[in-house]
């Protein structure tokens, strides 16, 4: 369309791209910025977000920056912005420039940014951060399949079981299956578990079944057993099916694995990859919360421990194995959090809870807490468990042990259904942490509650994407918090199975500093630090744990003498940071 078809009022704004726009603009009786009452808005604006900046619960941290962490904050600030031109600017490669893909931008869903992600100096960074306690994570999701495959395939005595045939593809992807353990002269002869012959729950040892895996024999089985306890990148993304359809095939994949777990070859070995996985990662303590509703077998016995105490002891053992080995040097170690199902009737709940205070009694050091595990959306709401939760602690004063609650809440989309509302009695009820608490960015009261008593939430950014809960980092509630002055700290939840692979948590550090322009390392160190500070390291009293939480690097507790460990830690890192990078910054501006 010529200029001269335009609209007359669209064509008298149209300035030669010759003119002095300068001039233009002058003449027009625009403002300048050196108005005085330009400058006086701009110092107005300038106040206001100071102030609220000051309201963040990384606002103290802050303030307290030595100049090695301001330095090497500068440098991965220059770093982060440098990648989002190019790493993440589909304009700055040619290739993708020319065939018209412009789907690469900082931010993007976490299961499409993975692999360029793992490809970036900020990932390099990331991943040498010393990023204090694991404080949100399920035993069964810690480790690498190929590699927990790789070992129950070299291990005598695991078999594979299932309900019906596993002839299909079909029946291959939707029929339950399980591991179990038994010694070869229990094994009867019988048709393949892939024909359409085969007798339900008859054992098959499992280096016969994957050798005999339709379309590919071993390698195809591995990839098949990956693919029943893992969500896909297909599956990640769907978010059109909402979180009931995700949650389906999440839980499922539980069952299987720990099927496979509980068995004391694997579980030790298991016990120790995570451990050493973790610690690589710059993690130096876990809170581990577990179900305690499979069996547990020990060595060469096919009879299945009931009680758990096996299960109990053999992860005692490794973790002070793993702290006086070389590799475990600087491993703080780690504690156990006991899960009931949120979904199990009262009855159940009871028992479990009888169960949680018995192993307490044989095992005080390990077990730290009880918390509710599974579905929000699906499964009983806090309120309609309060009389089985007043009863647990009046048993344990009874038993004196102390079982501090350790509550999942908030995990959901909905605003103020019955669901949403287990925030409000995870608070009442007296909760030292919650987990998840996505929903709480809604409950400005409770926000506020939430900072009076000095609980931490326990954000899992990966999870709530890969759970639908969230498009993207970039619409994650974990922002919102901060700015209220909430604390948090970041966790992985359940890696192995959401697809960041790895034990660590560098995949969530990543996506928080990515993702978050006001967040920085500052922000970053602060909810790491945040996690040494609410890490369940020993019981205490609900005074002294307030109290501790509250006073923090002061006093001679454990949790004071970690925090001044990790404060050095960091303080090297930052060091580390500016002696490799600090050169390029002449680069970077």
């Amino acid at each position: 369309m010529a200029s001269e078809d335009l609209p007359a009022q669209v064509h008298a704004l149209q300035i030669d791209d010759d003119d002095n726009q300068e001039e233009w603009l002058r003449n027009e009786g625009v403002p300048s910025y050196d108005q005085p009452f330009i400058q006086k808005y701009l110092d107005g604006r300038d106040a206001l977000v100071a102030q609220e900046k000051r309201q963040r619960s990384d606002h103290a941290f802050r303030e307290t920056l030595s100049p090695m962490a301001a330095e090497a904050a500068a440098i991965i600030s220059a770093i982060r912005f440098e990648e989002q031109q190019t790493l993440w600017n589909p304009a700055a490669e040619d290739e993708l420039a020319r065939s018209g893909n412009t789907g690469i931008y900082p931010g993007m869903m976490f299961t499409l940014a993975k692999g360029r992600m793992e490809q970036s100096k900020l990932w390099q960074i990331v991943r040498k951060m010393p990023k204090g306690a694991l404080l949100h994570c399920h035993l069964s999701a810690m480790v690498d399949h190929r590699w927990l495959m790789e070992q129950a395939l070299k291990t005598e005595g695991v078999c594979i079981r299932a309900e019906k045939a596993l002839h299909t593809t079909e029946s291959r992807q939707t029929e339950v299956f399980r591991f179990a353990f038994a010694k070869p002269q229990s094994y009867s002869s019988g048709p393949s578990i892939w024909s359409s012959d085969y007798e339900s729950d008859r054992l098959i040892p499992i280096v016969q079944a994957a050798d005999a895996f339709p379309d590919g024999g071993r390698d195809a089985f591995i990839t098949w057993f990956i693919s029943r306890v893992s969500i896909s990148p297909e599956e990640a993304v769907s978010h059109h099916l909402g979180p009931n359809a995700i949650w389906e095939k999440f839980v499922s994949c539980f069952g299987i694995l720990d099927s496979l777990q509980k068995y004391e070859p694997i579980f030790r070995a298991f016990l120790r990859k995570m451990f050493e996985q973790l610690h690589e990662d710059g993690v130096r303590w876990v809170d581990i919360r577990t179900t305690f509703v499979d069996t547990f077998y020990k060595t060469g016995c096919e009879e299945a421990d009931v009680d758990h105490e096996n299960m109990l002891a053999c992860l005692e053992d490794e973790i002070e194995s793993f702290k006086s080995s070389e590799a475990g040097k600087g491993f703080w170690g780690a504690r156990m959090i006991w899960t009931g199902l949120r979904a199990s009737d009262p009855r159940r709940i009871v028992e479990d809870m009888k169960n949680c205070i018995e192993m307490k009694l044989l095992f005080p050091d390990l077990i730290g807490g009880y918390d509710f595990v599974g579905q929000e959306d699906m499964g009983r709401p806090l309120s309609d468990m309060v009389p089985e939760i007043f009863w647990f602690k009046k048993r344990c004063a009874e038993a004196g042990v102390d079982i501090p609650f350790f509550f999942h809440a908030g995990e959901t989309l909905g605003d103020g259904d019955s669901v949403d509302e287990n925030l409000f009695d995870a608070i009442l009820l007296g909760t030292r942490r919650i987990g998840h608490g996505f929903s709480l960015y809604k409950h400005p009261m409770l926000c506020d509650m939430v900072k009076e008593k000095r609980i931490l939430i326990e954000s899992c950014p990966v999870s709530n994407e890969i759970l639908r809960l969230t498009g993207s980092i970039m619409s994650h509630p974990l922002p919102a918090l901060l700015a209220r002055g909430v604390p948090c700290s970041l966790s992985n939840d359940d890696p192995s199975i959401l697809g960041q692979g790895a034990t660590g948590m560098t995949h969530d550090f990543w996506q928080a500093l990515q993702g978050f322009e006001n967040l920085g390392l500052e922000g970053l160190a602060s909810l790491a630090e945040n996690s040494v500070r609410w890490a369940n390291f020993e019981d205490c009293s609900a005074k002294q744990w307030a109290t501790e939480i509250k006073e923090g690097s002061f006093g001679k507790s454990i949790r004071a003498q970690r925090m001044k460990e990790w404060a050095r830690d960091f303080e090297k890192f930052c060091q580390w940071v500016v002696l490799e990078y600090g050169a390029d910054m002449d680069l970077l501006d």
